[in-house]
């Protein structure tokens, strides 16, 4: 399944169910997703199970307007997605002392937005992004 760009959010304290976790924390199923206006257009995800870890996430398509992962038939049928309009898409952002601020691509967060079922997928097409993608820089 193709993404289209779907720039949408989620709405602020939107609880999320991973069954599977996060890649590398698989124990951690239940995350909240809240937003500050004054942090936009970032967002954090939040584990419910332990305070103490929380991830900066941002909308791709922030990022890179043309980002598009290949997701694959069995991760939407998984998230039970029917259609690219089913999906939020979100990426782990990774905040650097010396301002080398990236963003992990190859590895989107995908939400079934009406269900709030969430998976971290690698796409079809992984190689195509970078696990350190830059982020743009305020001029």
């Amino acid at each position: 399944m193709s993404s289209e760009p779907q720039p949408q959010s989620a709405p602020p304290g939107q609880k999320l169910h991973f069954p599977l976790g996060l890649l590398g924390l698989e124990q951690m199923k239940r995350f909240v997703l809240t937003s500050h206006e004054h942090e936009s257009p970032f967002s954090w995800l939040q584990t419910e199970d332990d305070d103490s870890i929380a991830f900066l996430v941002v909308s791709p398509f922030e990022v890179l307007p043309t980002y598009e992962p290949d997701i694959s038939n069995e991760d939407a049928a998984f998230l039970k997605l029917t259609g690219p309009g089913d999906a939020q898409l979100y990426n782990i952002v990774t905040l650097r002392k010396n301002g080398d601020s990236s963003v992990n691509l190859k590895g989107p967060i995908v939400v079934n937005r009406h269900t709030l079922i969430a998976k971290q997928v690698v796409p079809l097409n992984a190689v195509d992004y970078s696990v350190r993608h830059p982020l743009p820089t305020a001029d």
